[in-house]
C-alpha cells in the first residue's frame, strides 16, 4: 500500500491530483492522506468538500486526515509514501522531527524505518530560509524528490516547484533506488 499525501500548496493539487490518477490507472493501492489545513480549508482553487470527493473518487479510499488516524502507519506500515504538494512548512517538519499533522506523522512512521519517500517540492522559501531542511533531507538515503524549477525566479527569486509532471517517472526512479536527474531543471 503506498500513501499519497496532500500539503497546503493549493496552487499546486490539481496537478497533483492528475499524477495521483496516473499511479492509480497502474493498479496501485494508494491511500490518501491530507494534512488538516488541506483537508479543511476552502480555496480559491477548489472548495474542501469537492477535493476530498475527487480525491475519494479517484482512490476508492477514506481519507486519512488526523494526526490519530495516521498513527496506525507505525506498526503497519506503508510500501512507500508520497507527499505531493510537499510545502516548506512540511518540509521544515520533516526535517526537524515535528510531527503534529497526519502528514507528518504518516512520514514519520515511515523514516524511523528508512522506508521510501518521495517529496513533491513546492515551497516560497525553499532557496531562503528552508534550503537547509532541503539539504538536510537531500542527503537522507530513502528521501528522494521529483525534480524541481523556480516557477518565477523574478517575482519569487527563492521559490522552488516540483514538476509535477515527472512525478511518476520519479517514482519509478525511487523503487529502484535512484533519485531522477538532473533534480533541478
Amino acid at each position: 500500500m503506498i500513501g499519497y499525501a496532500f500539503c497546503g500548496s493549493f496552487c499546486t493539487i490539481s496537478d497533483s491530483l492528475k499524477q495521483l490518477q496516473m499511479l492509480m490507472d497502474r493498479g496501485l493501492d494508494i491511500v490518501p492522506i491530507m494534512s488538516e489545513r488541506v483537508y479543511e480549508t476552502d480555496t480559491r482553487f477548489f472548495a474542501a468538500d469537492e477535493l476530498r470527493r475527487r480525491v475519494k473518487g479517484i482512490t476508492g479510499r477514506e481519507i486519512v486526515h488526523t494526526v490519530e488516524s495516521a498513527e496506525p502507519f507505525g506498526p503497519k506500515p506503508l510500501d512507500a509514501l508520497i507527499i505531493a504538494p510537499c510545502t516548506g512548512n512540511t518540509l521544515a517538519k520533516l526535517s526537524a522531527g515535528i510531527t503534529d499533522s497526519a502528514v507528518t506523522m504518516a512520514a514519520k512512521a515511515h523514516m524511523r524505518r528508512d522506508g521510501q519517500m518521495l517529496l513533491a517540492l513546492a515551497s516560497n522559501d525553499a532557496m531562503s530560509q528552508n534550503l537547509k531542511n532541503l539539504g538536510a533531507l537531500i542527503t537522507r538515503r530513502s528521501v528522494y524528490f521529483v525534480p524541481m524549477k523556480q516557477d518565477n525566479p523574478v517575482a519569487k527569486p527563492h521559490s522552488l516547484v516540483a514538476d509535477m509532471s515527472q512525478l511518476c517517472e520519479a517514482y519509478d526512479a525511487m523503487l529502484r533506488g535512484e533519485q531522477l536527474r538532473p533534480l533541478f531543471i
